[in-house]
């Protein structure tokens, strides 16, 4: 259950990569700032916020204190924002023409790796599924 004074970080747990750079997030960030949800076991705080399922597969998320939502490398910036030795690395990343062609590389990747997923795959149809 996410927490109002906490960020929230949104992660496919299912996804070896993906949970392995939230572990080490989590080994270095500081105590009492994030609430890690991972969504394949619990997706139902993401999709309140009208997130399907697939998207959050698909995207890091993660919701600041003030409610709002950052997706993909604006969710990076957000983590990285909070961990003393990223900082540097988040105002890098979120300078200028930087921040865009880091979007634009992160959503290629995710979107290979989202391919390459059985579970994504699933969670598509599942998602197809609810629409209709």
């Amino acid at each position: 259950m996410t927490r109002d004074f906490m960020i929230s970080v949104f992660y496919d747990g299912k996804c070896g990569l993906c949970r392995r750079e939230i572990e080490h997030y989590k080994r270095i960030a500081p105590e009492g700032v994030f609430d890690w949800v991972d969504i394949t076991v619990d997706a139902s705080s993401l999709e309140r916020l009208g997130v399907a399922y697939a998207d959050g597969l698909k995207l890091l998320h993660a919701q600041d204190v003030q409610g709002k939502l950052h997706v993909g490398v604006d969710a990076f910036i957000l983590i990285w924002q909070q961990i003393p030795r990223w900082r540097v690395l988040a105002s890098l990343v979120g300078a200028g023409f930087i921040r865009p062609v880091a979007g634009m590389a992160y959503r290629a990747f995710a979107t290979w790796r989202f391919n390459r997923l059985s579970h994504c795959q699933i969670a598509i149809k599942a998602d197809d599924v609810t629409k209709q």
